[in-house]
C-alpha cells in the first residue's frame, strides 16, 4: 500500500473512475493520504463523485508516471471521523480554503479490498493487494 501511495504522490494527478447509473465517469483527482495504515482520497459531499461512490462504492484509479502506469481497483468506504479529515487537509493545506474538517461537506474515503497493478511496456504486470 505504501508503494501505491508513493506512486500516486509522485504522479500528483490520477484519474478516478466511478459508476453513475449505467455510465462510467472519470475525472482527475489529486488527493491521496496514508492515515492509520489505510489509503485515503478526499472530495466534497456536494459533488457528483461523492454521490456516485456512495451509490456504488467500487472505483478504479489510474495514474502514469511517464514510464509505468498504475491501476487500482478498490471499494471506497467513507470515514466520517474529523481526525481523518484533519489528516488529509494537513497533507493538502491549499484545500483549506475550500474545505474544513467537520463542515458537512469535507469527505474522505479509505480504499479497502484494493488490488493495484503496476504495468509498463517493458516489464510484466505486477500486482499488489491491500
Amino acid at each position: 500500500m505504501k508503494e501505491v501511495y508513493s506512486f500516486l504522490k509522485k504522479c500528483k494527478i490520477y484519474y478516478l473512475a466511478t459508476i453513475d447509473g449505467d455510465q462510467a465517469r472519470v475525472r482527475p483527482f489529486g488527493t491521496v493520504d496514508l492515515f492509520e495504515n489505510r489509503l485515503y482520497i478526499q472530495t466534497g459531499k456536494a459533488k457528483d463523485v461523492s454521490k456516485q461512490m456512495h451509490a456504488y462504492p467500487k472505483i478504479e484509479i489510474c495514474a502514469f508516471d511517464g514510464e509505468t502506469w498504475l491501476r487500482v481497483a478498490a471499494t471506497a468506504q467513507e470515514d466520517p471521523r474529523i481526525e481523518a479529515q484533519e489528516h488529509m487537509l494537513e497533507e493538502y493545506p491549499e484545500l483549506k480554503e475550500m474545505y474544513t474538517p467537520g463542515d458537512g461537506n469535507t469527505e474522505v474515503f479509505f480504499l479497502k479490498d484494493g488490488t493495484a497493478t503496476f504495468s509498463s511496456f517493458t516489464r510484466p504486470p505486477r500486482e499488489v493487494t491491500f
